[in-house]
């Protein structure tokens, strides 16, 4: 029998059981971090900007409920993506943010992963910080599982992280968008609760 946990440090990684499920087999929906991603440097944004104004122009059909809480699909980021003239509607601010997310769009969460991702993921998350961006519970999951993602994100299909989607967003609910050190543990369990045979062979061990 394992000893009791004494502590539990933010940011270390603190393993006191062996994982549920075999890590081979864990998939990491790159398409559903990108939208938590885009949610909230959109909502960092200023309302009355030059940015978010063009955001408002470029997506006419979009609801002004969802353009200010930044909920848009992969069609929209990638046309944002391809878009020079976005950028110029930005301050330098915005600009460092989303130029260092474009950067782990391309290097990290797609079909190449860079020998310097971590480093690209570290710029990334210092911009959005000096942006004021929220630190959402998808941001957290990037940053405390970049040694588990695999080498080529762009062959998992964006079905299979629709469940992860759905489970993110009632925990960000939950927690009313404050990050908690409890968080991911409540994640974590929420799942083997779901899964019958999970949580008998919890039980079990």
């Amino acid at each position: 029998m394992r000893p009791d946990r004494e502590s539990m440090i933010v940011g270390q990684k603190n393993v006191i059981a062996e994982p549920l499920v075999d890590r081979s087999r864990i998939i990491f929906p790159p398409l559903h971090i990108k939208l938590g991603l885009m949610k909230q440097f959109v909502k960092s944004l200023h309302k009355d900007g030059d940015c978010f104004k063009y955001i408002c122009d470029d997506f006419p059909g979009l609801s002004v409920e969802k353009k200010m809480v930044g909920v848009f699909d992969g069609p929209q980021i990638r046309k944002l993506l391809k878009d020079d003239q976005f950028l110029t509607s930005m301050n330098q601010l915005e600009a460092n943010a989303w130029t260092s997310f474009v950067s782990v769009i391309k290097d990290f969460l797609g079909n190449h992963k860079a020998e310097n991702y971590v480093e690209l993921v570290d710029k990334m998350l210092e911009n959005f910080k000096e942006l004021n961006v929220n630190m959402s519970i998808k941001v957290h999951f990037l940053y405390s599982h970049l040694d588990k993602f695999p080498e080529n994100l762009g062959s998992v299909s964006d079905e299979q992280g629709e469940r992860f989607h759905q489970d993110m967003r009632d925990m960000e609910e939950r927690y009313q968008g404050k990050w908690d050190a409890h968080m991911m543990a409540d994640y974590c369990w929420s799942i083997a609760r779901d899964n019958p045979n999970l949580a008998h062979k919890r039980r079990s061990s």
